[in-house]
């Protein structure tokens, strides 16, 4: 992972000797893969129950339905956890915060892994979102898009609501039909825990997922000792933020 620029660089003239010095800028952050399923049992009873060719084809494409939403709920959530789990996916609230080892590094030696955090704003605020959008900006590279609950999202369109004649007409036709703030998009993650409010740069966090385990589903086998089959859905892949520091949150909105 990248962490700083390179020392060796500047201004010359003429014959001015030009530095060679190397810097450390790079180290090695590491990230497994992580695993997930969802498990579809029909009994021989529940085929009973709903017999018929077409009711037990809708009975088991319900069942698999079912157990796809559950996998999918799992891994939104997990994408925004503090991984408690050993062997879920590390979320946001890990790779974007503070004091922390993220990757095999800790931050607490390696101040630059650090996102950048705001854990004693109370109240969402547009200078706050500023600030904290402020501090995770270089240059030109600043974040991209927001994420936050629905109760934020809710605040924030109260503070903006009576700026309304300011904003797109395509936005702002019978009330906001989304939010912007500095031209990039403040999204509703129903998976997003209470009170945060994140500032991601696009441009640093990946979504792996192992082309092999993407949602496979494997076929229904009947075990000797039950009357009735069993199905898994299985997923396989990581989340990976590789500059935390152009990563921000506020971590303890209360209203």
């Amino acid at each position: 992972m990248a962490y700083a620029v390179t020392s060796a660089a500047g201004w010359y003239t003429g014959n001015d000797q030009l530095s060679t010095t190397a810097n450390d800028q790079i180290d090695n952050a590491v990230f497994d893969w992580a695993f997930a399923y969802a498990n579809i049992t029909i009994s021989r009873t529940d085929e009973l129950k709903n017999s018929g060719k077409s009711q037990i084809i809708n009975f088991v494409k319900s069942k698999v339905q079912l157990a796809e939403k559950t996998l999918a709920s799992n891994l939104g959530d997990a994408l925004h956890s503090g991984a408690s789990a050993s062997n879920q996916i590390v979320g946001l609230e890990t790779a974007i915060s503070s004091g922390r080892t993220y990757g095999n590094i800790n931050s607490s030696t390696y101040s630059w892994w650090d996102a950048q955090v705001d854990s004693t704003t109370t109240t969402i605020t547009l200078p706050a979102i500023r600030t904290i959008v402020g501090k995770a900006t270089q240059g030109n590279d600043r974040p991209t898009v927001f994420i936050t609950t629905q109760t934020i999202y809710n605040s924030i369109w109260g503070l903006m609501q009576p700026q309304q004649r300011y904003m797109d007409s395509d936005s702002a036709d019978a009330g906001f039909q989304s939010l912007m703030f500095e031209g990039k998009p403040i999204i509703v993650d129903n998976h997003a825990d209470t009170g945060y409010f994140f500032a991601i740069n696009e441009d640093y966090i990946h979504f792996y997922v192992h082309k092999d385990e993407n949602f496979r589903f494997e076929p229904f086998i009947k075990p000797t000792n039950q009357n009735a089959a069993s199905a898994k859905i299985y997923w396989a892949g990581a989340l990976v933020v590789d500059n935390p520091r152009m990563m921000g949150v506020l971590s303890a909105i209360t209203a």
